[in-house]
């Protein structure tokens, strides 16, 4: 006779809660009080004589004890609801929470997805396209796809990129203008595509940064009155694209594009932006397969892209 169990109640409320992050969101998960999870991680803690929980800043932080026992506990609630839903016929997988920058949302990630999902789709998944900051708990986010690794210094942050921006434009539009590579000054400012890079970037580079470290210094300021002004960086390839001007572009988000040749990079000379694009997750998500593979196969994607 098996004595040594803890309660499963007690269990399934110290799961949600270590991978919510959350009484509240985890109580919200399982259709009781927050006051009822807390009681019941209360249990759990007397049962391993050990904390389980410390509170900071109004939120819970699991403890060393708390991430030793996780994996099993997560592992063998999802065996016993494996097997609940193949003796009740329900089979379905659950969603991957994704949340995506909106530049990467809607250029470079669709095609990630594409790749990794595989030809039978089997890895459902569920997209946020949203500004940072993000409430992982509240939305239950698995993976947040952001700029910069230093904004959920308490999660698990992967750095997957250092971006860097180039003169970009649709083939033929310099042969318009009669310029040829390595030789911009026939760009008039009315010929430049200027990028509002949003509130998650705190610093980027400008046409003016662009023409000083191509070796013009002082002889070209651009007049960021002139030309077109756009509110992403996605949308201005879309207009290089169509050939409405020549843009401070992306590389890692127009690879799609430069690969079948809607755009083109006249120019050798680019700059870096000044963070790396990273991958956040909760700790306590880390476990899953599905995040596991979606995170590894992005890594090595971009491992393999062209620079």
């Amino acid at each position: 006779m098996r004595r040594n169990l803890p309660p499963l109640n007690a269990l399934k409320a110290f799961e949600a809660a270590a991978r919510c992050g959350s009484y509240v969101t985890a109580a919200q998960e399982l259709g009781v009080s927050p006051a009822a999870v807390s009681q019941q991680v209360r249990n759990l803690e007397a049962f391993f004589g050990k904390k389980l929980f410390v509170r900071h800043n109004n939120r819970i932080m699991v403890t060393d004890a708390a991430v030793a026992i996780f994996p099993d506990t997560a592992d063998a609630l999802r065996q016993i609801e494996g097997m609940t839903n193949r003796l009740q016929g329900r089979l379905a997988r659950p969603r991957l929470v994704v949340s995506a920058l909106p530049p990467l949302a809607e250029t470079w990630l669709p095609a990630q997805v594409g790749r990794l999902a595989g030809p039978d789709n089997s890895i459902p998944m569920e997209f946020r396209i949203e500004e940072d900051p993000v409430d992982f708990a509240r939305h239950n986010i698995d993976l947040r796809l952001c700029y910069g690794n230093t904004l959920y210094p308490e999660l698990a942050t992967h750095n997957l990129a250092l971006d860097r921006v180039t003169p970009l434009c649709a083939p033929g539009f310099l042969d318009r203008l009669g310029t040829r590579p390595q030789q911009p000054e026939g760009l008039a400012d009315d010929d430049l595509i200027h990028t509002d890079w949003g509130p998650s970037f705190a610093s980027h580079p400008t046409w003016r940064d662009w023409f000083r470290a191509h070796g013009w210094g002082r002889e070209r300021d651009p007049d960021p009155a002139k030309g077109h002004r756009v509110p992403q960086s996605s949308f201005a390839l879309r207009l290089a694209e169509q050939g409405l001007g020549i843009c401070l572009g992306q590389k890692l988000l127009a690879q799609d594009a430069l690969r079948d040749g809607r755009l083109i990079a006249p120019f050798q000379t680019s700059l870096p932006l000044g963070q790396p694009y990273c991958a956040v997750h909760p700790h306590a998500k880390g476990y899953k397969a599905d995040l596991r593979h979606l995170l590894a196969g992005i890594q090595e994607g971009l491992r393999q892209a062209p620079p």
